[in-house]
């Protein structure tokens, strides 16, 4: 009986609410429960897209720095006569997938037209995209192929290309190259051939990697050059990247607290909302309250109403942000249509002759 009773009350609150409600349509309530609801759609929407797309942008991020930049652990101090033993060592792990030596080595890197940029020159096996799956399924070649099979070749990142002015088979110069004391600072005869230029989700590896062999690494960097192996413990993904992630966080934060601030703007409406609401019901809470209504139950009614103003707006909500989620590439290219369009029409308002050098941003 007494689930009976509570069923039926709770029955009797939804009725009311539902018939206060259909009312508040046509009554002076209709506007402030519409810009409420409204307020929560915007909010739902806008914190299921930021969070997806800063966890999505975080991700290519963390798989990019994990699988070609700082690998997910790295051991240094092995001399290359135990190389070879503890690669083997590694492997004969089950959850190890994969271990690979490198070299690595601060260089200043001439095109052949000039044009300079600093790189990170990293010298690793011939077949690394055989041997890491991880590190082929990131490092997405673009032009040419990720081939260092003949000695002096190199293969380097898309904007560091670029910025280079050199594609597949031009020539590069590591002009200053850092490694140990018996490679000279500066050189003129580091040349080295262009055999692919690769891209990743991580705009750093793209601006300033480059790869060349380990043959090459070992000709090149000197004795003193130090042996990396990523696959055991030594220093972790996150230790070695420790200041990135944490700007990551710091960001991902304050973009939480500025979509925070938009459901504190929507709670203040809908409790004004519900005060002007129980105000110019008085006679209805009065007609309630002589019938037998319950304190508690007249209270609920108000309380479910504000429950459906924001189911209101957050099922829409949802939807819409889901929808842009999912969608967010066609998103982001509307955005830089209409950016490109209303430059160009004011462009063109002010000065005619400048309207050429509008460009669309392609990112």
């Amino acid at each position: 009986m007494r689930i009976k009773k509570i069923f039926s009350s709770f029955e009797w609150v939804l009725f009311v609410s539902r018939r206060f409600s259909r009312v508040d349509r046509k009554g002076r309530s209709a506007v402030t429960s519409f810009l409420a609801s409204l307020g929560i759609c915007f909010g739902v929407m806008t914190l299921i897209s930021v969070v997806s797309v800063m966890n999505g942008f975080q991700m290519s991020f963390i798989d990019s720095i994990m699988e070609v930049s700082s690998y997910h652990v790295r051991v240094s101090g092995i001399d290359e006569n135990s190389a070879a033993d503890f690669q083997a060592f590694c492997l004969s792990d089950p959850d190890i997938k994969s271990a690979t030596a490198f070299y690595e080595a601060q260089s200043l890197i001439v095109g052949s037209n000039g044009n300079q940029s600093a790189g990170l020159i990293r010298a690793v096996p011939d077949n690394i995209r055989f041997l890491d799956e991880g590190f082929s399924k990131e490092c997405r070649i673009i032009a040419g192929s990720f081939d260092l099979t003949e000695p002096d070749s190199i293969v380097l990142g898309r904007d560091l290309a670029r910025a280079l002015g050199v594609r597949t088979g031009s020539q590069i110069n590591l002009l200053a190259l850092s490694g140990g004391n018996d490679v000279e600072l500066i050189s003129s005869d580091r040349i080295f051939t262009v055999k692919g230029i690769f891209r990743t989700g991580y705009s750093d590896i793209n601006s300033s990697y480059a790869f060349i062999s380990l043959t090459d690494g070992k000709n090149y960097f000197g004795k003193d050059a130090v042996m990396y192996f990523e696959g055991v413990s030594a220093e972790s993904w996150r230790s070695y990247n420790r200041s990135f992630f944490g700007a990551l966080r710091v960001e991902k934060n304050m973009l939480m607290i500025l979509v925070f601030l938009i459901f504190v703007v929507v709670a203040v409406n809908i409790f004004n909302g519900m005060r002007r609401m129980v105000y110019e019901r008085r006679e209805e809470i009065s007609t309630l309250a002589a019938f037998g209504g319950r304190k508690e139950l007249i209270q609920s009614i108000f309380i479910m109403q504000g429950f459906l103003i924001g189911i209101y707006g957050a099922v829409p909500g949802l939807i819409a942000g889901l929808f842009i989620s999912i969608n967010i590439s066609t998103v982001f290219m509307i955005l830089s249509k209409i950016v490109y369009y209303a430059q160009l029409f004011m462009m063109m308002l002010v000065s005619p002759s400048s309207a050429y050098f509008v460009t669309e941003n392609p990112m």
